[in-house]
């Protein structure tokens, strides 16, 4: 795992140039510590830090082609490198290093933009084509890896993180009111949308192509894609589709374990990730390094199943205890990296988690994150699917007690009153021909944050409709997929790329120089589960039946009937041990720093800061509000005050 960072340049580079790139790379030099590259000549700068995992002796870069015509920079890994190369030797290619790198520039020698078809991998990639004097950027299929660009003094730029274009472009140091909006609603701006002023992400999927002339095109070379509904199913019985299946979640495993470091992987009691390590044990590792979080709180706690896990795998271990004030301590090193509104504090023990790896000398670490989207794990599904089924009968006065099977591992359930749960998810019911059906009640919930907004921003956010703003980035055809099938697109676009995989995910282990891996999200993976009837995956209410039915031999049966149980932890109450705020909330939910930010209204803040310190904050929306707001301000404090968090503790990720 690798940063990369550059700008386009005249015919001639003005000899600041090189002081810009070095400037935008040192601010990166977390994703790659190793060692760092620069490239420049008329047209283009490229620069890369390293994070060495695959040809540690001679796979620097920025890397060219061997006649210098063809250059890259390029963050992640190409799984299947091996299998390419050995098809581009065939082709007469002679390769000058082992990296999975060089598989790039030859691919698009040959090849051309639809190189990027042939990567299994998980990427940010840019290329320079010296002959063109064209700049291409291409991003992995589901956006595990961030792509950031901006076109600003009459160049493109380009960098892994928002942070090393701010470090060379401040004007870009302003928050998009439309980028909050979307992250207090959606949980994350909705790519190309960012939080940032000025500055685009790349989406999942795409290549943008930077002609000679500046012009740009956007095209989108994968995506998630299912069948019309009652179409019939792609094998003749489920039980081919698990024996394929499991043939797949094998490969894909053993892809994602080459690496010339050792690689562990996390191990959180479920289902998901205690099938990777499973399958990692399969591959030959006889005694897998695994890595897991407990909590002081039983609602959040999953040691005894990790224990199980841990005695029925014979793994070595490490165990990270978690307290609510390492929560607090190490909230503004969490925003740093995020760059943007995190609305609950989850990722902050996953950052810490990454610094045991580091400190257990590993780089890598193979993680369960996907498995979800892509086989209808979440509980969203199911309320989805009941919510479906009582709008059949709307006065029905049992249907909707089906709901009460849900959320049972929440102290303060939604489903635990009757009639709370009766009005709670009718909201929306209105919308259940939409395709953005199953989302209405958590983003209506998410959007309570925006009552928080300074009035500046209100009509602003009143006007904001975010089911109609999200169906208009929606695929044609949407309307012929089943139900479950738009539930999980929509999913996957949303929280998964926007936020898991990002706040959860890349920039939490990156903090720490670990690059972790998702196998459940090999893209033959999502194309295979994404062709199966929606009855395989979500059976009643029974979550990702076919992904148990393929784990079921590797695991104990405890294990592999688990309901999930999705990994949180404390929100709003870690930043007030005895009802007293931490430094942080004092200092930057101040009546003085919320008018000078401008961003929110002082009196509501202090109310909601006042029923936190009480202990009255219980439910989604509240707690939501309060972390989404303290993060906003850790944000504008850090890039657009500049200034050093005050409460940051050394957690070994600054």
């Amino acid at each position: 795992m690798c940063g990369i960072a550059g700008f386009t340049t005249p015919a001639d580079a003005a000899p600041q140039d090189r002081d810009a790139l070095r400037r935008m790379i040192a601010t990166l030099h977390h994703r790659g510590p190793d060692a760092t590259g620069q490239h420049l000549e008329p047209g283009i700068a490229l620069a890369h830090a390293r994070l060495s995992i695959i040809d540690l002796a001679t796979g620097q870069q920025p890397l060219h082609d061997g006649t210098g015509t063809i250059w890259t920079v390029f963050n992640g890994e190409i799984f299947n490198f091996v299998e390419l190369r050995a098809e581009l030797e065939r082709d007469g290619v002679r390769f000058r290093t082992r990296s999975d790198t060089e598989v790039i520039v030859h691919l698009y020698r040959r090849d051309g933009d639809r190189f990027v078809e042939r990567l299994n991998g998980q990427f940010a990639i840019a290329l320079w084509d010296t002959t063109r004097r064209r700049l291409l950027l291409a991003r992995d299929r589901a956006g595990i890896r961030p792509l950031y660009h901006a076109v600003a003094r009459g160049r493109h730029w380009f960098a892994s993180e928002a942070k090393a274009l701010l470090e060379v472009l401040p004007e870009c140091a302003r928050i998009d009111p439309d980028g909050l909006l979307q992250a207090f609603t959606l949980w994350g701006p909705s790519d190309p949308d960012t939080l940032f002023a000025g500055i685009r992400s790349l989406p999942p999927g795409h290549l943008l192509a930077i002609e000679t002339d500046g012009s740009e095109a956007l095209l989108r070379y994968w995506d998630w894609q299912f069948p019309r509904a009652g179409d019939p199913p792609p094998f003749a019985s489920i039980d081919d589709a698990v024996h394929e299946l499991r043939a797949l979640l094998a490969d894909a495993v053993r892809l994602q374990l080459r690496a010339d470091v050792p690689v562990g992987a996390y191990l959180s009691g479920g289902l998901d990730s205690s099938g990777i390590v499973a399958l990692a044990r399969q591959s030959g590792i006889a005694q897998v390094r695994t890595f897991s979080v407990t909590f002081d709180d039983a609602e959040f706690d999953e040691r005894e199943q990790q224990q199980a896990m841990m005695r029925h795998l014979g793994t070595d271990h490490t165990t990270l205890h978690c307290t609510a004030a390492d929560i607090a301590d190490a909230f503004p090193a969490l925003v740093r990296h995020t760059e943007a509104p995190v609305l609950r504090t989850a990722p902050v023990p996953m950052m810490l988690l990454s610094g045991a790896v580091r400190r257990a000398g590993y780089k890598v670490v193979l993680t369960g994150e996907g498995a979800d989207e892509v086989f209808a794990g979440y509980d969203l599904f199911k309320e989805a699917k009941v919510r479906r089924f009582w709008a059949r009968q709307p006065q029905s006065r049992w249907r909707h007690l089906l709901l009460g099977r849900l959320y049972g591992y929440l102290r303060h359930s939604p489903v635990g009153s009757p009639g709370f749960a009766r009005s709670f998810f009718a909201q929306g019911m209105e919308h259940i021909d939409r395709p953005v059906f199953a989302h209405a009640p958590r983003w209506t919930t998410s959007r309570r944050a925006l009552a928080f907004l300074a009035p500046e921003l209100q009509a602003r956010a009143l006007a904001f409709d975010p089911l109609s703003f999200y169906e208009q980035r929606l695929p044609a055809g949407m309307a012929d997929w089943s139900p479950l099938a738009r539930d999980q697109y929509v999913e996957a676009k949303t929280l998964m790329a926007g936020y898991l995989l990002s706040s959860q995910g890349d920039r939490v282990a990156m903090a720490n120089s670990i690059e972790g891996r998702f196998p459940f999200l090999d893209h033959r993976l999502i194309e295979f589960a994404n062709r199966l009837p929606a009855h395989w995956k979500l059976r009643g209410l029974t979550e990702k039946h076919i992904l148990r039915r393929a784990l079921a031999p590797l695991l104990p049966p405890a294990i592999a009937r688990r309901t999930k149980q999705p990994y949180r932890a404390p929100d709003a109450a870690s930043f007030f041990p005895g009802g007293r705020p931490h430094a942080l909330v004092d200092e930057l939910l101040s009546p003085e720093r919320i008018r000078d930010a401008g961003l929110f209204d002082a009196t509501r803040v202090r109310l909601l800061v006042e029923k936190c310190r009480r202990g009255n904050v219980v439910g989604f929306g509240d707690n939501q509000a309060f972390v989404g707001i303290l993060s906003t301000m850790q944000l504008h404090e850090t890039f657009i005050r500049r200034r050093e968090p005050t409460a940051l503790r050394a957690t070994g990720t600054e």
